[in-house]
């Protein structure tokens, strides 16, 4: 089972899945696995859907979220489609295996003045604030993914024209637009660094070598602690307020899904929540009705 597992995931390696996809389908197929030398069963037998209904069943177990069950179901998924291909198995399973509906939840994001908080928090952090201040600031001004932050160049933020050139899902590039307050902390955090080149990785740690994805959470989580906000928040909070921020401020969802990089427009829709408030102050803006006095 393990040769199996380790070419189906050098298959994702070798079409530019991103390390943290990567590691979450191993994480996956390894339960799978263990689960599988557990029961004796061997691997030409694992993918009998009786198997499968088992293993799934003690996926459930404790109750975990609906949609950490579908994520660990397409796993297996793609799993079984790419063993399809390579001809070591020759019916798929799972056309006899219904899937649970997918749980939808609304984005948690944060409000602009506890945004404005965070950073400000950053601003006020004992060791490295300008390079912290940066990174919340570029973040939240274009909605950017953990490791789209971490694999950015000083070269691929364009100072002029006031963009960033990123590298998203599937390595797929796109431009997204930055704000004049992002783009003057980048360039006060450079201000620190000494004779910055262009092919430089833009975000460094302490030790001025390239910062990683868990450095930036680590970064994020003392920022979020010392905030003191009466929420949980992740680094991804800051792409989903991004997101919510500019619908609520009139952005129409097509421009938003070419910023966030959403192949499908659906991905953008759940960003559509917004108050009561903005639904009544839209309305009242755009009902001719409600503007006649009564």
């Amino acid at each position: 089972m393990q040769a199996w597992i380790d070419g189906f995931l050098t298959e994702l390696e070798n079409k530019d899945f991103s390390p943290l996809t990567v590691r979450a389908y191993a994480t996956a197929l390894g339960e799978f696995d263990t689960f599988c030398k557990a029961r004796k069963i061997a691997k030409e037998d694992a993918f009998a859907p009786a198997h499968l209904r088992v293993f799934l069943a003690n996926v459930q177990l404790g109750n975990p979220k609906r949609n950490t069950v579908l994520r660990k179901i397409a796993t297996l998924r793609s799993f079984t489609a790419y063993l399809l291909r390579q001809g070591h198995l020759t019916k798929n399973p799972f056309k006899l295996l219904p899937s649970p509906k997918k749980e939808k939840l609304l984005p948690k994001f944060l409000s602009e003045p506890e945004t404005d908080r965070l950073i400000q928090t950053a601003a006020h952090s004992k060791h490295f604030s300008p390079r912290n201040v940066a990174l919340l600031e570029l973040m939240y001004s274009s909605g950017l993914r953990r490791s789209e932050v971490t694999g950015l160049k000083i070269a691929d933020v364009d100072f002029f024209n006031g963009l960033v050139k990123v590298l998203g899902k599937g390595r797929k590039e796109r431009l997204v637009p930055v704000t004049q307050t992002a783009l003057q902390a980048l360039k006060d955090y450079l201000a620190t660094r000494k004779n910055p080149q262009p092919q430089e990785t833009l975000f460094l740690n302490k030790n001025g070598t390239p910062l990683t994805g868990d450095g930036l959470a680590f970064i994020f989580k003392n920022t979020a602690i010392a905030s003191h906000l009466a929420r949980r928040v992740t680094p991804h909070s800051l792409r989903h307020s991004f997101a919510t921020h500019l619908l609520g401020h009139g952005c129409d969802l097509r421009s938003l899904q070419e910023m966030l990089g959403h192949k499908s427009l659906s991905t953008t829709q759940v960003y559509t929540h917004v108050s009561l408030e903005q639904l009544k102050s839209v309305y009242d803006q755009a009902h001719p009705k409600s503007k006649e006095s009564l």
